[in-house]
């Protein structure tokens, strides 16, 4: 017999679930009939240049294996120590940087604090919290080297980083080099492989393929594939000035979205682009 408590998280785990998921669908369905949004889709008014100084992390400050949330402690968006940031900020300041849905933003900011065990509403963390391996953080990564040959899983590895970047073969705006679909199959398929070779308790569950996909879909949508623009935001985790999203939806780039253009890039590094 399972108790009243399991019984009872149970229930509100999978109705939130299924809230989550119509909610989405409700956004998707906004954004294909709604105009997107002109230029200028963020917010501006920030001190300084248009996303607030840069600094990079400084002794005793806390980062993450997430360049978008470190991006965002480095320009004070988020606290620049990276400490004590509530779950609900974490899902707010996400949504409004990136322009993406608020179903995309509480889905991952719900799912760390679950990872922490700690409360969505009320609970914080600092951005080193969400390290924890095979929580967020998993083996065979597009910037980081597995946790079990880096430990420190805030700073990004520059070999990784110009390898993938220096893979790209599409062509963007003005004939600036682009990361396409195909190119991401590829990387991604090959760090599994390096990893695998170097990392003897490799391992990458569902779970965290659906991680790493949702992380090169974010790449391709959020940042257009922009090799010049991915440079400075994987290599020092910065936003290039006056940079904004390129996904332009009305209601944010939904769960959906990110999702489709993922499992391509999945299937690609599984079965061959």
């Amino acid at each position: 017999m399972y108790d009243l408590p399991t019984v009872v998280a149970f229930v509100v785990t999978n109705a939130t679930r299924l809230v989550v998921l119509y909610w989405d669908i409700a956004l998707t369905l906004v954004n294909w009939i709604a105009p997107n949004k002109r230029s200028h889709v963020v917010q501006t008014g920030n001190p300084g240049k248009r996303w607030g100084e840069y600094i990079a992390p400084q002794d005793g400050d806390s980062r993450s294996a997430c360049p978008a949330l470190n991006a965002m402690a480095n320009h004070g968006i988020l606290p620049r120590d990276g400490r004590n940031i509530k779950f609900t900020e974490l899902s707010r300041t996400v949504r409004e940087t990136y322009n993406i849905a608020e179903t995309f933003s509480f889905v991952v900011s719900n799912f760390s604090a679950g990872m922490l065990g700690k409360a969505f509403e009320g609970g914080a963390c600092d951005l080193a919290d969400l390290n924890l391996h095979n929580g967020i953080e998993h083996d065979a990564s597009l910037t980081r080297q597995d946790a079990f040959n880096q430990r420190d899983q805030g700073k990004p590895d520059a070999e990784l980083v110009e390898e993938l970047l220096n893979s790209a073969t599409g062509s963007g705006r003005g004939g600036k080099p682009k990361l396409t679909i195909e190119n991401l199959s590829w990387y991604m398929a090959n760090r599994r492989t390096d990893a695998k070779a170097s990392n003897p308790q490799y391992s990458l569950s569902f779970p965290h393929r659906l991680f790493g996909f949702v992380n090169t879909s974010f790449l391709l949508t959020v940042f257009d594939g922009d090799v010049g623009n991915l440079h400075d935001f994987l290599l020092e985790e910065r936003l290039p000035e006056a940079w904004e999203p390129a996904c332009r939806e009305r209601m944010g780039v939904s769960l959906l979205k990110i999702a489709g253009k993922g499992i391509k890039v999945e299937i690609g590094a599984m079965f061959g682009p």
